[in-house]
């Protein structure tokens, strides 16, 4: 993999479906460099994803939250060697537990044996951010020294002072973590924060982890 000028930057738009793994062993061959969107159902994941891409419909977005029980990967173009990766949904959807625990399972497996996985984007609804699953992925990540950037989304359900001040207070909470945690505020709707986010995805997936 070819490393990327200072200046240089990806095209997500020409990202495209690859596979569906219900498993980390059916995940494609774990070799170049990925990152992955985790979020709790109905903070906005794949929307975050189709925004940032310019795309409408790469990740689905469903009106049943909860509903993807897969790990999606999408390869950027023809370079499969760098890829998006969309982690299932957790929080409202209405499954048995036992299903929420192997989907559980499946993911904690994918963060910690995954050797590409450069980064997490961590997708938080602004207005409600740092759940209990949120917390679970940190404390995942810490262990794993897997850096983490979180995007608190929804800020355009905010005015401007009360979603900077959610920023601040969600960077005050997580200050054990800021060696490893960055975050932002982010609009699907008002495409706010593309810039900032298509940033850190260019640093995690420029070159070819070592």
């Amino acid at each position: 993999m070819s490393r990327l000028s200072q200046s240089q930057s990806l095209n997500y738009q020409t990202a495209r479906f690859m596979i569906s793994a219900p498993t980390l062993a059916q995940c494609p061959p774990d070799d170049g460099a990925e990152v992955a969107f985790a979020g709790r159902s109905n903070a906005g994941k794949s929307s975050a994803i189709n925004t940032l891409t310019r795309q409408k419909a790469l990740a689905r977005t469903s009106r049943t939250p909860g509903r993807t029980q897969l790990i999606n990967h999408f390869s950027l173009g023809d370079d499969t060697s760098r890829r998006l990766v969309d982690l299932p949904g957790y929080g409202f959807a209405k499954v048995p537990e036992e299903v929420k625990r192997e989907w559980q399972r499946h993911l904690a497996e994918y963060l910690r044996g995954r050797r590409s996985l450069k980064g997490v984007v961590l997708v938080m609804d602004v207005r409600h951010p740092l759940t209990e699953f949120d917390q679970t992925l940190l404390g995942w990540a810490d262990d794993q020294d897997m850096p983490v950037h979180i995007l608190l989304t929804k800020a355009d359900k905010l005015k401007s002072g009360a979603a900077k001040q959610a920023l601040q207070q969600v960077r005050q909470r997580l200050q054990e973590w800021e060696d490893l945690v960055t975050i932002q505020l982010f609009s699907s709707l008002k495409r706010e924060g593309v810039d900032e986010a298509s940033a850190r995805l260019d640093a995690w997936l420029a070159t070819e982890p070592g």
